[in-house]
């Protein structure tokens, strides 16, 4: 007779037996193992589950458990003055922004309410009054995501790494016939390098795509970064695998075609499964390079002697077609934090002294919202347009504050 899965479920619950099955839930991809969201909510749930042990919190906190009690703690232990704590550990102890206060505590407490749907606890603890008052006020932001590359950012980063990838290109195609092997990869490689930083550039500041659809994310088996194959440069689209989990077109206005057809000719990719935007990690690809070889049945001097042969890994996979994975979406924010610097652009933002990806799909949207409005905008964002109208409230209120103005004038206050 099968039990019944509900009837091991009790308040006697250690709390990380809870964790695996809330984040199995959560998760994306098969066995809910990717995503975002259960990365970071893994992340709060065992520094709770420190806390909750006595092991962070200040030095006479010795966690939830009754002292004279020797167990971990479980569910048993938790009720809305346990979430108080939390709240006050997280707004007092740790030194952080409110929002990021609110949004580490949000984590919890949708997991708690996981719990009282699963039939942990009888109470959503977490959201009670009491427990949440000694969170700060939400001012409605969210942390990190509010910059948004202004027109002399998006030009001053654009000029620069097309200027960049022409002195390299340049510098590669006309070195003279008696240049050594050696040096004529390590030029290849420059020009690779410097075109494939400039058709990232210019893809994320003016397709407005979500960097975590245009690269790899390790936490997202599916997102496993866009492909030649994905491309119709002729059509000017690109499939992407977007947030609402599912493949759609997005556009590739005229000035990402041209970085990106040079680019690929530069390339010449082995096959249209490449990746667009492969990696350039050296200790990636050594490693890539030593284990396809090997698999092909070479020998380790043999791989050894193959490698030296090369400048750098990248070329030697090229000519070998050994696939390398794409770029990951902490590998874009690398890449602007070193061209944003090498450009030395003005940047003025609480949180990024770089301009951030997330930055050049908010800076597109302003401009398409001030040009086509929000409707149109919300298409060309694949966001809905009352989320764009909240994004970009600020634009309203200009308008209405020149309507107001102007207003003013005609009745000559």
């Amino acid at each position: 007779m099968n039990q019944n899965p509900s009837s091991t479920r009790s308040s006697s619950t250690p709390l990380a037996s809870s964790f695996e099955r809330y984040l199995q839930d959560k998760g994306k991809g098969r066995g809910g193992d990717g995503g975002n969201y259960r990365r970071n909510a893994e992340r709060e749930l065992d520094r709770f589950a420190e806390w909750a042990a006595g092991d962070r919190g200040p030095d006479d906190w010795t966690g939830i458990v009754p002292d004279d009690v020797d167990r971990e703690p479980t569910v048993e232990d938790l009720d809305e003055r346990v979430f108080r704590e939390y709240a006050r550990h997280l707004a007092g102890d740790l030194g952080l922004k409110q929002n990021t206060v609110q949004t580490y505590y949000r984590y919890i407490s949708a997991w708690c309410g996981w719990c009282v749907n699963e039939g942990y606890l009888k109470a959503h603890y977490a959201q009670r009054a009491s427990a949440m008052a000694p969170l700060p006020e939400d001012d409605g932001r969210k942390p990190g995501d509010q910059q948004a590359w202004t027109s002399e950012q998006r030009h001053a980063i654009t000029r620069h790494v097309d200027e960049r990838a022409r002195d390299a290109v340049e510098a590669y195609t006309t070195l003279p016939e008696d240049t050594g092997t050696i040096d004529k990869q390590r030029a290849r490689y420059e020009a690779l390098k410097t075109a494939r930083d400039r058709a990232l550039v210019f893809v994320l500041a003016y397709t407005a795509v979500r960097v975590g659809e245009l690269l790899r994310d390790p936490n997202d088996p599916r997102r496993r970064g866009v492909r030649w194959e994905d491309l119709s440069l002729e059509d000017g689209s690109m499939d992407v695998y977007r947030k609402k989990q599912q493949w759609d077109a997005a556009s590739l206005p005229d000035p990402v075609i041209s970085p990106l057809r040079s680019y690929r000719k530069l390339m010449d990719p082995p096959t249209e499964r490449w990746p667009v935007f492969p990696t350039f990690d050296q200790r990636t690809l050594a490693v890539l390079v030593q284990e396809e070889l090997a698999d092909r049945g070479e020998r380790p001097a043999a791989i050894d002697e193959r490698r030296e042969e090369y400048a750098r890994d990248l070329l030697l996979v090229l000519d070998e077609d050994i696939r390398p994975p794409s770029m990951t979406t902490d590998g874009a924010r690398s890449v602007l934090q070193r061209l944003s610097e090498t450009a030395e652009i003005d940047i003025d933002h609480p949180k990024h002294d770089y301009l951030a990806p997330h930055g050049g799909r908010r800076g597109m949207g302003e401009v398409l919202v001030r040009a086509f409005g929000y409707t149109m905008a919300a298409r060309y964002l694949d966001n809905s347009e009352e989320m764009v109208r909240e994004r970009y409230s600020h634009i309203e209120a200009g308008e209405l504050g020149d309507v107001a103005t102007e207003a003013l004038e005609e009745v000559d206050i």
